[in-house]
C-alpha cells in the first residue's frame, strides 16, 4: 500500500540537513492573533537535559532550538512523566501521574475509553488534532490506538519495540474516517534503508500544518499537532549486534570529528532533529500562522546508555545524577521549551518545578478548555503569560516497576528517592545539590517524616503493576552515566 497524497512531501528532505538555522520568530505588521492559537507540541525520545545549546551542551549544534528558547520561555525544573517512554507519554496525554496513570511501565497495557486525553478535550473544543511518531500506548486493535484516543490523524509506531527500527518496513496509520491500517514502506522494503522514520513524521507534520491552516476554511479551527520523534533512542537491537545502535542516515556534520563513531551518529541524531524543528517552524512562517501558535519542546526521559554511547562523553544528563530508568534527577529532569510569540516575553525563563502531567490542563487553558477533574496536573498558564503562578505542586510523584519497585518526589528544594516501599528514604537538597550527591536525610527527620506520610496516600494500587516489597539495593556511585 502507498503513502496516501497528503503525505508526500513537495521538497525532498534529503538536503535538509544542509540548510543553516531557520529564525523562530519573524518581524510582522500583523497583530497579535485574537483567535484560539493552534499548538505544536514535539516530543523527543530520550534526550537528555544537557543535550541542548540552551542547556549547556558545547559540542552537539542545536541552533534553531537554541534560538527557540531565545524567543520563547526556557524551564529548568521540568519533569518528564516517567524515566521510559510508556508511562511517561501517558501521564502526558491525561494529566495523570504515575502512581494514578493507567499505564505505569513499558508493558502492552492500553489506553481505555474512560481516559480522557489531551488530544480528546483539544478535538472536542474545536481543534483538529493529528498525531505522527511513536505512540506507545496502544496495540493494534486495541482500545488506546490514536483514532480512539482524540486523534484524527495518525501515522507512526504504535509499538515502542518496532520503534527502534529507524528504517521501518511499515508504519500504522488512522484517518478522519476512522480507518485503521498498515502502511507498507517500500523505500525500505528487502532490507532497503531508503527513508528514515523521523523524516516521514516531519513530513506527515510539515503537510498536516498547510492541510488544515485556517485560511483554507470559512470556519476558523486551531490545529494540535503531536510531534512524538525516536531520536535519540537507540535501536536497541542493531546496537548489539554492531556495537553502534545510533541509527541515522550520515554523521554529518560531526564527520571530521575525533569522536567514537556511535558519539558521531548519536549527535548527528540530535542535529537532525534540530533540523526538523526548524523546517516546522518555516512552515509556520510560510503560513503566516506563527503569530497565533504554541510551540512546545520536551523529552519524554533522560539520556539513556544504550546503543553503544556513553552519556558521559558529551554531559547529556548536564550536572545531574542518573539517567534513563532511574529516578535520580539525571533519569527524569528534562528540557521544556514553550515559544508563543503573541504572549511569551523573548528570553524568559522559569524554575518553577513542574511535570508533564501538567501539560493538559495548561494546553486545555490555552484552548479555552476545561481539563476532567480527577487529575494530578495544574495549569502553569499564568507563568507563560507572565503572571503570578498562585497555584504550585506541593509534591511532584513518580514510580517505576523495572528491576524491583523504586519511588521519587520533589517537595519545594527536596528531592527523596526509595528503593522498594520499605526501603530508607534518601534525601537531597537539590538548591545545594543538583548532583544528589549528599544524602542529608538523616540531618532532616522531619522533612523525611512528611514525605513518608505523603507516600502512604501518593499512589493506588493497579493489577498491572503489583508492588514488590522487597528492597532493591541502588547503585553506590554518584556518576551513574
Amino acid at each position: 500500500m502507498k503513502i496516501s497524497a497528503r503525505f508526500i512531501f513537495a521538497a525532498s528532505l534529503a538536503t535538509f540537513c544542509l540548510a543553516g538555522p531557520v529564525r523562530a520568530q519573524t518581524v510582522s505588521n500583523r497583530p497579535a492573533g485574537t483567535r484560539r492559537p493552534s499548538i505544536v507540541l514535539i516530543v523527543a525520545d530520550d534526550l537528555g537535559y544537557g543535550d541542548l545549546g540552551c542547556y549547556g551542551q558545547a559540542r552537539i549544534k542545536t541552533p534553531n532550538l537554541d534560538n527557540l528558547a531565545a524567543e520563547g520561555m526556557r524551564f529548568t525544573s521540568f519533569y518528564a512523566g516517567s524515566t521510559v517512554c510508556a508511562p511517561s507519554r501517558a501521564t502526558l496525554m491525561t494529566g495523570r501521574h504515575t502512581g494514578h496513570v493507567r499505564i505505569r511501565g513499558n508493558g502492552a497495557v492500553p489506553l481505555q475509553p474512560e481516559d480522557r486525553t489531551l488530544a480528546e478535550i483539544l478535538k472536542e473544543s474545536g481543534y483538529r488534532t493529528g498525531a505522527f511518531g511513536k505512540w506507545g500506548l496502544g496495540e493494534e486493535g486495541s482500545t488506546g490506538v490514536p483514532g480512539k484516543q482524540g486523534f484524527e490523524e495518525w501515522f507512526g509506531f504504535l509499538n515502542q519495540v518496532d520503534a527502534h527500527n529507524y528504517y521501518p518496513t511499515f508504519l500504522n496509520r488512522s484517518d478522519l474516517q476512522g480507518t485503521e491500517r498498515r502502511v507498507e514502506l517500500r523505500e525500505n522494503l528487502n532490507g532497503q534503508k531508503g527513508r528514515y522514520a523521523d523524516d516521514y513524521f516531519t513530513e506527515a507534520g510539515l503537510n498536516f500544518l498547510r492541510e488544515y491552516q485556517p485560511a483554507r476554511f470559512n470556519q476558523y479551527r486551531p490545529v494540535f499537532l503531536y510531534l512524538p520523534y525516536t531520536i535519540p533512542h537507540a535501536n536497541d537491537e542493531l546496537g548489539q549486534k554492531t556495537g553502534n545502535g545510533m541509527e541515522v542516515p550520515g554523521d554529518a556534520p560531526y564527520t571530521n570529528e575525533t569522536w567514537p563513531q556511535v558519539e558521531k551518529n548519536k549527535a548527528a541524531m540530535i542535529t537532525r532533529l534540530d533540523k526538523y524543528v526548524g523546517m516546522l517552524m518555516a512552515q509556520l512562517k510560510m503560513l503566516k500562522i506563527e503569530s497565533n501558535t504554541v510551540v512546545i519542546f520536551t523529552s519524554d526521559n533522560g539520556a539513556h546508555k544504550e546503543g553503544g554511547v556513553n552519556p558521559g562523553f558529551f554531559q547529556s544528563t548536564g550536572p545531574l545524577r542518573g539517567i534513563k530508568r532511574d529516578l535520580y534527577e539525571g533519569g527524569i529532569r528534562v528540557p521544556l521549551i514553550v515559544w508563543w510569540p503573541a504572549k511569551i516575553k523573548a528570553g524568559a525563563a522559569s524554575d518553577l518545578p513542574l511535570a508533564f502531567w501538567d501539560m493538559l490542563p495548561t494546553f486545555a487553558g490555552v484552548a479555552g478548555a476545561a481539563p476532567p477533574g480527577g487529575i494530578d496536573g495544574i495549569s502553569f498558564l499564568p507563568t507563560l503569560l507572565g503572571e503570578p503562578q498562585v497555584q504550585r505542586h506541593e509534591f511532584l510523584y513518580w514510580e517505576f516497576h523495572e528491576n524491583g519497585f523504586k519511588q521519587a518526589v520533589r517537595m519545594g528544594d527536596w528531592k527523596a528517592v526509595r528503593f522498594g516501599v520499605d526501603g530508607p528514604l534518601e534525601l537531597y537538597n537539590l538548591r545545594e545539590d543538583i548532583g544528589e550527591k549528599h544524602d542529608v536525610a538523616a540531618g532532616h527527620r522531619e522533612v523525611v517524616e512528611k514525605i513518608e506520610t505523603y507516600l502512604k496516600t501518593a499512589r493506588t494500587s493497579d493489577p498491572n503493576w503489583p508492588v514488590k516489597t522487597a528492597r532493591q539495593t541502588p547503585k553506590k556511585e554518584y556518576d551513574l552515566n
